[in-house]
C-alpha cells in the first residue's frame, strides 16, 4: 500500500507491538448488535439498519457462544442464521470515540449478508453500520415479471441513483441522530466497505462524500463492459483527494471478471493495492459461501444471466473459511492502517502479504500496476 508521506505520524496513532498484531484473529472486544428503523423524509423511505459495535466487557464470550449469540431470519427464506454478536448488548458509552465503517451490500442481498466481516470489524473496535438499500425496501424498484427493456432500464437507473443517497442518509443518521446512544463515534475516522454493487457504491460515494477516509472494495462493479444482465453502473473517479483504497477480488469471478476490476483499479486516483484470492468466485465475499455459491451455480437463470451456470463447483474452489479469513484480516488491517494509523498494520501491507496469507493457508496474489 502506498500511503501518503507522514500519514503514520498522526497524534491518533494507536501503539501496539508488531508481534502482537493479528488482524486475522478475532479482536479483543465482545460485539453487540442492534436494529433500528429510520425514516428518510425527503424520499419517503423507511430504512432498516443494522449496527454492530464494541460491547461492554461483561458480554465477553457470549457473542461467540451459539446459545447466547444473535439469531435472525434470512430474508425471503424460512432459514435462520446466527451471527457472532449479542443482541442489544450495552455499549461502552458515548465517551469512547470509535471509528465508523459503513457496509454496502450486493444487489439482491441485504444488510446482514456479510456478518462474518461486520462482526469481526466490531471485535477490533469499530462501529459498523449497514442498511437494506432502496431496491430492497421500495416496491417500485424491485424486479417485476414481464418488464419491457425500457421499463427495466428505467428501474435500473433509479436503483443506481438511490445507492449513494442511501449511504449518505445512513451516515447523517449515525452522526447526528439519537442512535446509538451508548456508542461513541469519531466523525473524523470513517471508512466504507462494499461488495459487488456495494463495492461500486463504496467507490461512488467516495467521490461526493468528503467524510470517507478509507475504502475497501470487495469484487466491485462499475467496469465499462459489464456482462449481460449486470447493472450498468459507471464510475468517474473524480475524487479530488487521496482516499487509501484496498481492492479484494476473486481470481475466478464469473459475475464481475478480473479484467474489469483491473480497469477500475488502474483508474482509482488514490493510494491503492489489490489482492486477488486464488480459486474464488463472486459469492466468496458473503456469508454461507458454499451454500450460496452452489445455489447460484445450479439455478435456472433467465436467458440474459444463463452464463452464471459457468461457475465452477465449490469442490474446485477455495473454502468459505479461507475466503472469510482473507477478507476479514485484510479489511481490518487496511482500516487499522488508515483510520487508526497503526504502524503494525502499515508494516503488514508493506511486507509480503501473499506470504503472510500463505502461512495461514490462503492462496493469494498481490496485483502490481
Amino acid at each position: 500500500m502506498r500511503y501518503a508521506a507522514g500519514q503514520m505520524t498522526s497524534q491518533t496513532h494507536e501503539r501496539e507491538g508488531t508481534d502482537a498484531y493479528d488482524p486475522f484473529a478475532r479482536g479483543g472486544c465482545p460485539v453487540g448488535v442492534r436494529t433500528i428503523e429510520a425514516l428518510d423524509g425527503a424520499r419517503a423511505r423507511r430504512f432498516t439498519c443494522e449496527i454492530w459495535y464494541p460491547a461492554d466487557p461483561r458480554y465477553s464470550g457470549l457473542d461467540t457462544t451459539p446459545a447466547t449469540q444473535d439469531s435472525f431470519a434470512v430474508p425471503s427464506s424460512h432459514k435462520f442464521r446466527t451471527q457472532a454478536a449479542v443482541r442489544d448488548a450495552k455499549g461502552l458509552g458515548e465517551s469512547r470515540d470509535h471509528p465508523l465503517v459503513l457496509f454496502s451490500h450486493a444487489s439482491g442481498n441485504h444488510r446482514r449478508g456479510a456478518t462474518f466481516l461486520c462482526t469481526h470489524l466490531a471485535s477490533h473496535g469499530y462501529v459498523v453500520a449497514a442498511l437494506d438499500h432502496s431496491e430492497v425496501i421500495t416496491p417500485e424498484l424491485a424486479r417485476r415479471n414481464g418488464e419491457t427493456p425500457e421499463q427495466k432500464a428505467t428501474r435500473w437507473r433509479a436503483v443506481i441513483a438511490s445507492r449513494v443517497p442511501d449511504v449518505r442518509f445512513l451516515l447523517d443518521l449515525l452522526l447526528s441522530g439519537p442512535e446509538p446512544a451508548d456508542v461513541g463515534l469519531d466523525a473524523d475516522r470513517i471508512g466504507i466497505v462494499g461488495h459487488s454493487f456495494g463495492g461500486w457504491t463504496a467507490l461512488a460515494t467516495t467521490e461526493i462524500e468528503p467524510r470517507i477516509r478509507a475504502v475497501v472494495a470487495l469484487a466491485p462493479g462499475g467496469a465499462s463492459r459489464p456482462r449481460p444482465g449486470i447493472l450498468p453502473a459507471t464510475l468517474s473517479f473524480a475524487w479530488g483527494r487521496d482516499v487509501p483504497t484496498l481492492y479484494l477480488v476473486a481470481e475466478n469471478d464469473t459475475s464481475l471478471p478480473l479484467a474489469g476490476i483491473r480497469e477500475l483499479f488502474e483508474r482509482t486516483p488514490a493510494a491503492k493495492q489489490m489482492v486477488i484470492l486464488r480459486r474464488a468466485d463472486h459469492l466468496h465475499f458473503m456469508d454461507n459461501v458454499e451454500e450460496a455459491h452452489e445455489a447460484a451455480r445450479t439455478m435456472q437463470w433467465p436467458k440474459e444471466l444463463a452464463w452464471l451456470n459457468e461457475m465452477k463447483p465449490m469442490a474446485e474452489l477455495c473454502s468459505g473459511d479461507q475466503a472469510h479469513l482473507f477478507i476479514r484480516g485484510l479489511t481490518v488491517c487496511h482500516m487499522d492502517a488508515t483510520l487508526k494509523r497503526m504502524e503494525p498494520a502499515r508494516a503488514l501491507f508493506l511486507g509480503d502479504v501473499a506470504a503472510d496469507l500463505a502461512a495461514r493457508g490462503v492462496d493469494a496474489l498481490v496485483h502490481r500496476s
